[in-house]
């Protein structure tokens, strides 16, 4: 059965509003990311221990942390990562999620990422190895990361099968990508999808508005077999979002599409899958 869930993080960052964000909208849980404590990877035990209850009293379930794993630089230093996602493992365990989102680290912009193939593999390797038996590591492509194209998504799923994806159509628009060509290279490999869209020039609108080729992609993915999906709204300005951007970089969130407020653009980006599905 087909299970949808949200970084409902954007409707607001209190879990009462994301809470009352999942339930007005049917959905099965969350891709916890941004909570009323900060982020999910900073989450105390006592505190995931709260979000938990709160979330099983309503039915609601973490499907996947949405951690900022390996959303620094290559050459940052690389213990103070592995710390993280040990704790966030922790949290997993509390919160009952069997997945942890994660990236391949941002590249030096003046030199080829290729560069980079040795390092990154290294560093997700050894991630690997700690999440072993844990929480599965799943990889998003993003841009700026290592495995921002296809190719190199592919690359990293081959060399560490211990990874699964994670598949983001407006994110590949972002960065260049065709993105049914990505998914045919990547669907064997993929977990499951973040429903978001853009347009060629990166401007995130909702799914189906877009040049993600998102009817498709998720048409193939439910006729595989195909469990869940994780809607990404990014159609307005919400907090937390400045921390999940690269330094000196802004996302075009809420530029085409125009919402009175986060409840209204969460629930228009879900309204967007639905319509797709039906």
């Amino acid at each position: 059965m087909l299970k949808i869930y949200a970084f409902a993080d954007e409707a607001g960052s209190s879990m009462d509003r994301q809470i009352s964000a999942m339930k007005r909208n049917s959905l099965s849980g969350v891709e916890l990311r941004g909570t009323e404590y900060g982020n999910v990877s900073d989450l105390k035990p006592e505190q995931a221990k709260d979000i938990r209850r709160r979330l099983d009293d309503e039915g609601l379930e973490v499907w996947s942390i949405g951690s900022p794993l390996g959303k620094i630089g290559i050459n940052d230093p690389f213990e103070p990562e592995l710390d993280k996602l040990k704790r966030t493992l922790d949290t997993a365990d509390i919160l009952g999620s069997s997945n942890i989102r994660m990236f391949s680290f941002y590249t030096p912009k003046d030199r080829p990422q290729e560069e980079f193939k040795n390092a990154v593999t290294d560093r997700l390797s050894a991630m690997a190895e700690i999440s072993k038996n844990r929480a599965r590591l799943c990889h998003e492509n993003e841009k700026g990361i290592y495995g921002e194209n296809d190719i190199r998504c592919l690359e990293i799923l081959e060399n560490i099968p211990e990874i699964a994806g994670v598949f983001d159509p407006a994110n590949f628009v972002q960065s260049g990508v065709d993105t049914l060509k990505a998914w045919e290279l990547l669907k064997s490999r993929i977990k499951y999808l973040h429903i978001k869209d853009a347009l060629p020039d990166g401007k995130v609108v909702p799914a189906g508005k877009g040049a993600g080729n998102v009817g498709k992609i998720v048409s193939e993915y439910v006729a595989m077999g195909g469990v869940a999906m994780t809607v990404e709204p990014h159609l307005t300005v919400f907090s937390g979002l400045a921390s999940l951007e690269r330094e000196g970089e802004r996302s075009q969130v809420g530029e085409v599409y125009s919402y009175p407020d986060s409840d209204s653009a969460f629930d228009a980006a879900c309204s967007a899958l639905k319509e797709i599905l039906r």
